[in-house]
């Protein structure tokens, strides 16, 4: 495993498809199509689960506060199709990245072992990386409560 990010650290780079937003039924984004501006890109486990639903929909509702602030992404390792399905039924406002290969979620260091249950199992860590307009990483903000991420990303944003 790489070292851990840090805040001033140059933001690895990604090329996926994005869902949802200005991006519609999904359209191949990169890292390099937001330098001068804040990306924000929010690590969540699995679509339409109880936790990540809590989350996606508190960033909606808040949608406003976040406007031209940052351009804000979703980001787990469930398909495209899935992301629709997942944006359609909560009427997310915001696009979602699909990372079906693993390769950001592990270049970002939150791909880790979880345990539920006493079972051990991979997953991706609810953790959020703001990246200002030099690509370089503003903020990170670890194992966010799916409750608290909009307090936490408005206070860094």
């Amino acid at each position: 495993m790489p070292n851990e990010l840090k805040v001033g650290d140059p933001a690895p780079p990604f090329k996926t498809v994005a869902v949802g937003g200005k991006y519609g039924d999904g359209a191949e984004v990169s890292l390099g199509d937001f330098k001068g501006r804040t990306v924000v890109l929010y690590f969540y486990p699995k679509d339409d689960t109880p936790g990540c639903t809590t989350q996606a929909c508190g960033l909606r509702d808040a949608w406003m506060q976040f406007d031209r602030k940052a351009e804000i992404f979703g980001v787990s390792i469930d398909s495209a199709k899935s992301h629709r399905k997942f944006i359609d039924k909560f009427s997310l406002p915001f696009p979602l990245l699909s990372d079906e290969t693993k390769k950001i979620v592990e270049d970002y260091g939150v791909w880790i072992e979880k345990s539920m249950y006493g079972k051990k199992y991979m997953g991706a860590e609810r953790s959020t990386f703001v990246i200002g307009p030099d690509q370089s990483i503003r903020a990170i903000l670890r194992k966010v409560k799916p409750a608290e991420h909009v307090a936490q990303l408005l206070a860094v944003l």
